[in-house]
């Protein structure tokens, strides 16, 4: 009647393992990638202004002498304080073309220090939305809009201006569609980077590999470290949970079960996230030279600086 008892127990617990077994964590192979461009000074220094320079009655009114201030600013990469001086100029213009091109200096200037909420936000509050092609900078800001939306993850919005963009640039439509393949990782990537596809990890492979014998999914991975803890860990828990049930010592048997579960089924979920890390970091080192050097990055489309 123990026997039997014990037996039943035992199949309780391997029940318990299963429903673990299936519950784990869901890690998927897409990738989630850090890209960012490099920009050198003399890149932009290289790019013409869109727009006429100011005259000699502009220059010496109040707003001329702050687009002035903000222009030389702006050349050094001083960010902040080129937004400044551009948006006291702002402030001082009276509506017309020269107060549109403050703003998109303003823009400008947002977009290469990287603060996209700031640069949406100042673009919906601007005279800016209801410019036309006859715009110089009409070109830039479409790319400056398009890129900003997509990194907040406007995904609709940033659309919207790539089929835009795709219809009155067509080359800049297509470098920024092969771009944001790049930098989201999107289907298709694998054209451009080829050397990342040949040395990736599979995340099934490593979740596998852990399941069947622990650690042995960190090892796929190159880390020996965390395979031998893994292994050792597991191997001494089993071999105790063993040495209970085998001596009848059944509650410490279930204790000792209950603690490996934990072990095991988070060990296949720390493998596949690792395998995932893996991917992401070898992705960002093969993506993010190439699109710097080929100018892949939306950045190196704009035509026109300060």
């Amino acid at each position: 009647m123990k026997a039997n008892w014990i037996a039943h127990l035992k199949t309780k617990v391997i029940l318990v393992f299963l429903v673990f077994l299936c519950s784990c964590h869901h890690t998927t192979e897409d990738l989630e990638p850090k890209i960012s461009y490099c920009v050198q000074d003399k890149y932009l220094k290289g790019l013409p202004s869109p727009f006429a320079p100011l005259s000699e009655e502009e220059k010496n009114t109040d707003w001329g002498k702050e687009y002035t201030i903000g222009t030389a600013f702006a050349k050094q990469l001083d960010l902040y304080q080129a937004i400044t001086s551009f948006k006291r100029a702002d402030i001082l213009l009276p509506p017309g073309e020269r107060k549109m091109e403050a703003q998109y200096e303003i823009l400008l200037c947002y977009y290469l220090g990287k603060k996209y909420d700031e640069l949406i936000y100042t673009y919906e509050n601007s005279c800016l939305r209801g410019v036309t092609q006859e715009f110089p900078a009409f070109h830039d800001l479409l790319v400056l809009l398009y890129d900003s939306y997509l990194q907040l993850g406007e995904d609709t919005k940033a659309e919207a201006f790539l089929g835009y963009i795709k219809q009155i640039y067509p080359k800049t439509g297509d470098t920024l569609t092969t771009s944001t393949t790049l930098i989201q990782a999107c289907p298709g990537y694998e054209e451009y980077l080829p050397s990342y596809s040949a040395h990736k990890k599979s995340v099934g492979l490593a979740k596998g590999l852990n399941a069947l014998l622990p650690g042995s999914g960190y090892l796929y991975l190159g880390q020996k470290q965390s395979a031998l803890t893994a292994f050792l860990l597991n191997g001494s828990f089993i071999a105790a949970a063993y040495h209970f049930f085998h001596h009848g010592d059944t509650a410490a048997g279930i204790i000792v079960t209950s603690f490996e579960a934990g072990w095991y089924f988070g060990g296949i979920h720390g493998a596949s996230l690792e395998a995932k890390f893996y991917n992401e970091r070898l992705y960002e080192c093969e993506a993010t030279p190439m699109m710097n050097q080929k100018g892949l990055f939306p950045v190196f489309t704009l035509k026109y600086a300060f």
